[in-house]
């Protein structure tokens, strides 16, 4: 009886216990829902403000862009629909979806709409408003960031110097710094140098990236990380004007600066690789020791990687053989090649291009020095694969049965003629005429397999 007493009172107060600790999280977490609900418009704008810096200052820009569209509809509660600040909200979603792949079209359609609220907002008391003609200059910027993604270059390239034109105004009437107008010159200069680049104008470009650079160097510091995209930038300019030596180094300091700061593997293997790349376009002999250097460099930071890390090792090992072929050191890049099979059967699959690719180089090595029958066996793997890959049955379009795929479906040309037919390798050449989705290097191992072929008969 005692016994039973004593268990009943222990149950009563683990029952106690846990109301005592549940109850104050409840509590909590009400308090902190009333809060959300009832915060003012202001604070959550806020909020959401510095929600959207902080996730683009961590490259996470889908949920920046997220709070940015938040941002924009806040400040119309806040403000209304005529105000300057609605349009500051549209020029910073415009830029947030600058920073996607593919949204330049709906950073057009912020920007123009921003134009728009400011055309009609620029009336007192926003005439004199600083705020005002910051936000103008950010717009043509932005407009004509927009406009050279859309690859309209002429309009870009007026919207840019209307921003230029408006900068230098504020100077002049002293409504930024120095330090300020250097930062938004930077910017411009960049942008401008864009425009000429994407019209493959590299020598107008270059004064352009060399001014940025300038500007950049003197608001941010020589050593700082905005400098690395225009050093890339401007070194790929040089090189297209054959300036190697003048690109390299430009390279090299960029790969400096990443390294003083704490980049991750890939980081530093990618800022390497760029060096050696540059080294070994210039086709210069006094070069090809920086280009071993960084390849070394370069894949020493991903040796051990996994996964997508092991992917790129893999790729930049390629580059490297590419190289050491270049430079006559054949022997030792067929060693790598035929080192790196087993890892990229793991890594890209048996019947992947990269593979596929590998046995190919291998064949043509063999063939070089005159072993027939490893090239023979080689080629005709790498013509198998040439086959799959081109009759897509790797692909989630592809079938192991023509009446599957869809009547459109270039696969379907390619699978049914195929199928139907014994001389399978004399017909590729046929059906790759027909597929407008193939490459132009399929038809390499495919010669190669057919040649390989004829030999066999």
């Amino acid at each position: 009886m005692q016994e039973s007493q004593e268990t009943h009172i222990s149950n009563h107060l683990e029952e106690i216990v846990a109301a005592v600790s549940i109850a104050p999280r409840k509590k909590l977490q009400n308090q902190l829902l009333q809060r959300a609900l009832f915060q003012p418009p202001r604070e959550k704008l806020h909020l959401s403000e510095e929600k959207a810096k902080s996730y683009a200052s961590s490259h996470e820009y889908k949920k920046a862009l997220h709070e940015l569209v938040h941002c924009m509809a806040l400040t119309r509660i806040c403000y209304g629909d005529s105000h300057w600040k609605l349009a500051e909200a549209h020029v910073n979603l415009a830029k947030g979806y600058l920073q996607l792949k593919g949204m330049s079209l709906q950073a057009k359609q912020h920007a123009e709409k921003a134009k728009e609220i400011l055309t009609s907002s620029i009336v007192p008391p926003y005439k004199d408003n600083t705020d005002v003609f910051k936000c103008s200059v950010e717009l043509f910027h932005t407009l004509g960031q927009a406009l050279l993604s859309l690859q309209k270059f002429k309009e870009a390239s007026k919207n840019l110097t209307k921003a230029e034109i408006l900068s230098k105004e504020m100077l002049q009437c002293g409504k930024i710094i120095k330090e300020e107008w250097m930062e938004i010159q930077a910017r411009i200069k960049l942008s401008f140098a864009q425009v000429y680049q994407g019209q493959k104008k590299s020598k107008e470009a270059l004064p352009h990236y060399q001014e940025a650079l300038e500007y950049t160097e003197i608001s941010r510091g020589e050593k700082s990380l905005e400098c690395v995209p225009i050093l890339r930038e401007l070194s790929a300019a040089e090189q297209a004007l054959g300036f190697h030596d003048a690109s390299i180094n430009n390279l090299v300091q960029a790969h400096l600066i990443v390294l003083r700061g704490t980049p991750s593997r890939e980081e530093a293997a990618a800022s390497a690789h760029a060096v050696a790349c540059a080294a070994v376009a210039s086709g210069r002999p006094e070069h090809h020791d920086v280009a071993e250097q960084y390849f070394q460099d370069s894949m020493a930071n991903l040796k051990d990687a996994e996964g997508m890390e092991k992917a790129k090792f893999l790729s930049i090992q390629d580059d490297y053989c590419h190289f050491l072929q270049v430079t006559g050191q054949d022997e030792r890049a067929t060693s790598i090649l035929r080192e790196s099979l087993e890892a990229k059967v793991a890594v890209f699959g048996d019947f992947s291009p990269e593979v596929a690719e590998t046995y190919r180089l291998l064949g043509v090595a063999d063939l070089a020095q005159g072993n027939q029958t490893g090239a023979h066996r080689k080629l005709k793997k790498r013509g198998k694969q040439a086959e799959r890959m081109c009759l897509g049955l790797d692909c989630k379009a592809g079938s192991r049965q023509s009446g599957d795929l869809a009547p459109s479906s270039p696969y379907c040309d390619i699978y049914s003629t195929l199928h139907h037919s014994p001389l399978v390798g004399f017909q590729i050449r046929i059906c790759l005429n027909r597929c407008l989705l193939c490459l132009e290097e399929v038809w390499k191992p495919v010669a190669e397999y057919r040649e390989c072929q004829d030999q066999d008969k």
